[in-house]
């Protein structure tokens, strides 16, 4: 199946209207700290948070006042990210959407399909995100899809919030959704899952934890930029360094004989099953 999907220069930065979070966690943080270094005012943003513990949080580092409860303030937001946990969506959505049926709504929760959510809302203006973590610094990668009745302008507001984490790429397909999450969405685990192990086979060779990590996380730092910026596919550049009987063509043998490509692909598959599964189970109510 070929997907269409379009990625996104940079914006021109413009005045932003009030926005509102329901849900202020780590998502949330990172989309406003992210427009806060863009010198975006704290009063733009109007955040829900149930958790004592992530208002102080909120405070402490942004000087944003969150409320406990979903109220008459979240109507001057234009625009509603709803960043909360799948399975407390339907019960957020009944307790906030009543404030917030002009807005244009943006959900990062995982699993939720954009249905349920018009559903749950009232309303088809729906843009459903799926981020990754390293949104955290700036450096995340986000697939987006918006229901029909999302006009051009909404989604370059969209644009405008959300490109403080990362990149953006739009699908045309919701269905896309899952396989982004499978790929990227998750796609970090797998990243620290194989400088976790780089980290400890260093440590067997002889090297320090320090040195082993800094070796593992530089690599593919290094390497994502190359391939990045390259013009070449990864297996252009994957046999640039693989010289014929060298050390490099030695591991990758031995990854191609216990078949590390087709068993990681299944691992891919596996998360993009569950994905689907995750929006039947979430998509409920």
């Amino acid at each position: 199946m070929n997907i269409a999907v379009t990625f996104l220069p940079r914006q021109e930065r413009a005045p932003l209207p009030p926005i509102g979070f329901i849900g202020g966690g780590n998502m949330a943080s990172a989309i406003i700290g992210g427009l806060i270094k863009r010198q975006v005012p704290v009063e733009t943003f109007e955040v829900v948070e149930p958790s004592a513990e992530a208002r102080e949080r909120l405070q402490h580092e942004f000087g944003i006042t969150a409320q406990e409860k979903a109220g008459v303030p979240l109507g001057r937001c234009e625009l509603i990210v709803w960043a909360v946990k799948p399975q407390t969506f339907a019960q957020a959505a009944s307790a906030a959407g009543t404030f917030a049926k002009n807005a244009l709504h943006l959900s990062v929760a995982a699993g939720i399909p954009s249905e349920s959510i018009a559903r749950w809302l009232g309303t088809e203006k729906v843009v459903r995100a799926m981020p990754n973590t390293p949104a955290l610094v700036g450096q995340g990668m986000t697939g987006l899809f918006a229901r029909p009745a999302v006009t051009p302008e909404q989604r370059k507001r969209v644009e405008q919030v959300l490109e403080a984490t990362g990149e953006l790429m739009w699908v045309d397909a919701e269905s896309a959704l899952d396989a982004v999450t499978a790929v990227s969405g998750s796609g970090p685990a797998y990243v620290f899952y194989f400088i976790e192990a780089m980290t400890e086979a260093g440590i067997e060779l002889g090297l320090t934890q320090d040195q082993a990590h800094r070796l593992a996380v530089g690599t593919f730092g290094g390497t994502s930029t190359l391939a990045r910026d390259a013009t070449e596919p990864p297996a252009v550049l994957r046999e640039r360094v693989t010289s014929k009987g060298g050390t490099t063509h030695a591991a990758i043998s031995a990854m191609e004989a216990d078949e590390v490509k087709n068993r990681f692909k299944a691992a891919i598959r596996a998360a993009h099953r569950r994905a689907g599964e995750l929006a039947q189970e979430f998509g409920r109510g």
